[in-house]
């Protein structure tokens, strides 16, 4: 059966008004503004998770040599890391990661956006970094911090025989906790700034958020930046942001 017949053999939903359509849109908006919300609740319940302090010291492999899991924050607040599959056990290695970990990859948005907001999304995996570098280069994800693992921090952190973000925060004292875990299908909504904030104990960091007392919280839209921007406080942006006609609504 070719592309033609199977779509032939479909069976599709009934053709429409204009106006019975807009009706069932309206409809169906309700269910996901109700999911919407129910995304929020599940990110306030994440903010509230209790922590897990990492007592270990781990040891990875970087473009510069060896690197500690605090290295990995690059000075931010927090750290969101995922561990993908890339070694001479994978299908397509050495030119290739696991395919659902290189979709993951592509989807990855400008991490100027998290670095905004105090966060640092980094990879891992079993792979040399000379093998990564080629790799980066070839698929396009020279952007993403990709180090090399070398002990157990795969096997303690759930990530041994299967992918997944582990998110951690560093204290006032450089103190590490584990704050989250998302794996198998949650993996799939990974790669948007929203989601990967969202995952962290701090959240966006705005002001309609439901977060804990003292968590920091800034006006909602004032931190947004084109990704070459940060860094650039001009006072106009203010401006814009107050007097615009705002539609996004939450």
């Amino acid at each position: 059966m070719n592309s033609n017949e199977q779509i032939a053999a479909m069976k599709k939903p009934p053709v429409v008004s204009a106006e019975e359509w807009q009706k069932e849109w309206q409809e169906m908006l309700v269910k996901e503004k109700e999911h919407t919300r129910l995304h929020d609740v599940l990110a306030a319940a994440r903010r509230r998770m209790p922590w897990l302090a990492v007592e270990k010291e781990y040891v990875f492999e970087g473009p510069q040599g060896k690197v500690s899991l605090l290295d990995l924050f690059d000075g931010r607040r927090q750290l969101v890391l995922y561990r993908a599959f890339y070694d001479s056990n994978v299908y397509g290695w050495p030119d290739h990661a696991c395919v659902g970990c290189s979709l993951g990859a592509d989807q990855v948005s400008h991490l100027s956006h998290l670095h905004a907001r105090d966060t640092t999304l980094a990879y891992a995996s079993r792979g040399s970094q000379e093998n990564l570098a080629r790799l980066k280069q070839r698929m396009g994800w020279d952007k993403i911090p990709w180090y090399t693992l070398t002990d157990d921090f795969d096997k303690d952190f759930g990530v041994d025989q299967w992918h997944g973000h582990n998110v951690f925060f560093r204290d006032e004292n450089d103190k590490i906790f584990r704050t989250y875990f998302i794996n198998n299908r949650g993996d799939e909504a990974m790669g948007s700034v929203w989601n990967y904030l969202d995952v962290t104990p701090l959240g966006r960091q705005e002001d309609w958020e439901d977060s804990p007392e003292g968590y920091p919280k800034t006006p909602r839209y004032k931190w947004w930046r084109w990704h070459d921007a940060y860094g650039n406080e001009d006072a106009r942006w203010n401006t814009v942001v107050d007097n615009a006609v705002v539609t996004l609504k939450l």
